[in-house]
């Protein structure tokens, strides 16, 4: 539950951004920041609370995609990447290069050279984001692959899968999925998507 804050309570030091916006690097160094924050165009973007199907789709891909990956690669959710000074969204889920995470597993975000593929669910607050600014963004870092989650009938994910077509450098559909994501980059992938009924 959030503390409610009253016209007497002083704000944070991070609620006065600077004239040139926040950079990637300042997120790691200002206190007390709200959690999952992301940077987009130098503007600091903070999370509401998440509703239910969110977290299930979350934890369906994440749990899916960690049992398929090959050791070349490691799955996280909700870690930060950076696309640029000015750009360090949150995806919700990502497949990396696996020697881009240490040993000691201290990293607060990634590269953009080693994400494979950058993963959103949709929520009511982040659909222009989501649908919109944060895919342009990746494709623009080179990100190969892009899917975007929306929520189905019921609990049910739909997959919009995308691919980053070099000549352009912008992102093409090349599928819809409801029932079984079912494809062959950037990995071998078969994911039951009606198996969120089981969670």
């Amino acid at each position: 539950m959030g503390v409610a804050m009253t016209a007497a309570d002083p704000l944070p030091a991070w609620a006065y951004p600077p004239p040139e916006g926040f950079t990637a690097d300042d997120l790691d160094r200002i206190p007390d920041l709200p959690p999952h924050t992301e940077l987009i165009d130098g503007s600091l973007v903070f999370v509401s609370p998440q509703k239910y199907f969110h977290s299930l789709a979350v934890d369906l891909l994440t749990t899916a995609l960690r049992g398929l990956a090959p050791s070349a690669m490691k799955v996280c959710r909700e870690m930060s990447v950076t696309l640029g000074r000015r750009q360090r969204p949150e995806p919700d889920v990502m497949v990396l290069r696996a020697e881009a995470v240490t040993e000691d597993a201290e990293e607060t975000g990634f590269r953009a050279e080693d994400v494979l593929l950058a993963v959103e669910v949709v929520s009511p607050d982040s659909e222009e984001r989501d649908r919109k600014r944060k895919p342009q963004l990746y494709a623009e870092a080179g990100i190969p692959h892009f899917w975007r989650v929306e929520k189905g009938a019921g609990r049910h994910p739909v997959v919009y899968v995308f691919e980053r077509e070099p000549a352009t450098g912008g992102y093409v559909a090349t599928g819809i999925h409801h029932d079984r994501l079912k494809l062959s980059v950037p990995f071998d992938i078969d994911i039951d998507l009606a198996g969120i009924d089981r969670m």
